[in-house]
């Protein structure tokens, strides 16, 4: 993760600011094709390639399955399916 990520939150062993973002924009649902493209330049500032590598190492991260432990596992088991699928 970058400098930012590795920076506590709130307290000690929070996720910080930048990665609940992150997981936020995860959660929520997309009407269509660029619309989550768009939220995640307008929201969090960075780019869709950018994001991907943000939120890939945030699901090894003890502190974002602590955090949104539905979101993560669920990632976790698509990111799964693929690797078995290769």
């Amino acid at each position: 993760m970058s400098e930012e990520s590795d920076r506590p939150g709130d307290g000690a062993g929070d996720l910080a600011e930048r990665d609940r973002a992150v997981l936020a924009v995860e959660r929520d649902s997309w009407p269509g094709p660029g619309a989550k493209e768009r939220a995640i330049r307008e929201r969090l500032g960075i780019s869709p390639t950018r994001y991907y590598q943000l939120l890939n190492a945030l699901l090894d991260d003890p502190r974002a399955l602590a955090h949104d432990p539905v979101t993560i596992n669920r990632l976790r088991r698509r990111r799964d399916a693929k690797r078995a699928r290769r």
